[in-house]
């Protein structure tokens, strides 16, 4: 099975004709134009569906879909997530990385103590804030708010599921 990758959730139906309001979760809101054909999981599964047209509208998008023609049947695909093959991603410049590339990474000080593994990211409007569950209990059970700053976060690995980190003082 291919890899997809979450790029918006159906907010509600928009129109007479089975249109759909996205909330996207793209950094590109115009990719929205380009795209062909966009899987919705319904059911467990994920089903292909061909784009009949699609816009941004505000800050969202507004897609029509081949085989959802009416206010209802868009009704019913409320809060389901849209996606696309990775392998179709916008390529993003070498440095950067998707959000969903950082979710699973260990983290370590960078004296190589294990804190935890991130398990959310907050998008606060200013920086992002790393959630990263904590390894040991003995260290401090539940979880670790890191903010996502280049004074922070030193060096970051996706290909090895490793980030590194130098704790501001107090966050320990």
């Amino acid at each position: 099975m291919t890899e997809m990758a979450v790029i918006g959730k159906i907010v509600k139906p928009h129109g007479i004709h089975g249109e759909l309001k996205v909330r996207p979760y793209s950094d590109f809101p115009e990719r929205v134009r380009s795209l062909t054909r966009v899987f919705l999981e319904t059911g467990g599964t994920d089903k292909a569906y061909q784009v009949r047209d699609a816009f941004v509208h505000g800050r969202f998008w507004v897609l029509s879909l081949v085989g959802v023609s009416t206010p209802e049947a868009a009704g019913q695909l409320k809060g389901v997530l849209l996606k696309i093959p990775l392998s179709e991603r916008v390529p993003l410049p070498e440095g950067t990385y998707y959000l969903d590339e950082l979710i699973g990474l260990q983290v370590y000080t960078v004296t190589g103590m294990l804190l935890g593994t991130v398990s959310e990211i907050l998008q606060t409007g200013s920086n992002d804030v790393y959630v990263v569950d904590r390894a040991d209990s003995a260290q401090g059970a539940g979880q670790l708010l890191i903010p996502a700053l280049k004074a922070v976060v030193v060096k970051l690995e996706p290909a090895l599921k490793r980030m590194e980190v130098v704790l501001p003082e107090g966050l320990l």
